[in-house]
């Protein structure tokens, strides 16, 4: 099974709208999928029409209760081969309870090893910070995709994500996590300004960039209110044709293993073994 985690610690940069639809985008194509709503606001639970307050067991109680698989709380769609993992306000304190946890960072992905004949692909809806919670989906996680407004603030946020993922990668073993790709949304094409950064974003990051962009539309912000993908929402809208475009492009460059090798990332900022603490501890003081 392949885990796709999709993060970024910045907020509102379209992690959740782009969980939701690539998944259903996955679906679509044949992939048995499942989503991972590792975010207490459980907004891609919401994103399914479900409310999150009326669902029990979730996510929380599979990564706190060993007694619970992760199978008894996975639940369907209204898409066929797409199975979601749902969320609430409970997981907001998962962190305190996990912080006492032996082998903490690993806790997710123990529990996805009991589903990971089922299905193909997992996409892992993260939090916006780089909390436990973020550090058990990267770790658990073969690959990641950052979300990242077409704007220059956005552009500060990704050195810390960037030296977290190397940091596990080199440190927590048999983590191989990757940067799969940067997806650039909130796309203007008429603004100079989003044509100045994407511009930017592709010389520096270069094929890192995924050749699929996401651009604002109105249909891709009506969907959640209804309870749906846009894929189902407008079917027919770009927003659709362009995370249809997305999953394209990533089942090609998951074929290919034409995965980033770190060459865009910043430099490696730490040598010999680093705790969950100091990989977190690093991002605070980074972002000071």
């Amino acid at each position: 099974m392949r885990i796709i985690a999709i993060a970024n610690q910045k907020g509102g940069c379209g992690k959740t709208t782009t969980t939701v639809n690539l998944a259903v985008a996955l679906a679509e194509k044949g992939k048995k999928t499942l989503i991972v709503d590792l975010d207490p606001q459980g907004h891609s639970t919401i994103g399914f029409g479900n409310d999150p307050d009326k669902l029990s067991p979730t996510i929380y109680d599979a990564l706190m209760k060993a007694q619970i698989p992760i199978s008894s709380v996975i639940i369907d769609t209204k898409i066929e081969r797409l199975n979601l993992a749902p969320s609430n306000v409970l997981l907001s304190g998962s962190e305190l309870e996990l912080a006492s946890v032996v082998g903490r960072e690993f806790v997710l992905t123990e529990r996805l090893k009991t589903v990971e004949d089922k299905y193909d692909i997992c996409v892992i809806d993260c939090p916006p910070s780089l909390g436990l919670l973020t550090l058990n989906a990267l770790v658990a996680s073969t690959d990641v995709i950052v979300p990242v407004q077409v704007q220059y603030y956005a552009m500060e946020g990704l050195k810390q994500l960037f030296e977290t993922a190397n940091i596990i990668g080199k440190h927590l073993h048999p983590c191989n996590v990757k940067i799969l790709g940067l997806l650039l949304t909130f796309v203007e094409k008429r603004r100079m300004l989003s044509s100045q950064t994407q511009k930017q974003m592709r010389e520096y990051f270069g094929d890192l960039v995924f050749d699929t962009v996401i651009h604002r539309c109105v249909r891709l912000a009506e969907a959640p209110s209804a309870g749906q993908a846009v894929l189902t929402y407008a079917p027919e809208s770009r927003s659709s044709a362009e995370y249809r475009a997305l999953a394209e492009e990533i089942i090609d460059k998951v074929s290919a293993e034409q995965i980033t090798d770190g060459k865009a990332s910043p430099e490696q900022i730490s040598e010999g073994e680093a705790s969950p603490e100091q990989i977190i501890e690093s991002q605070a003081l980074a972002g000071r």
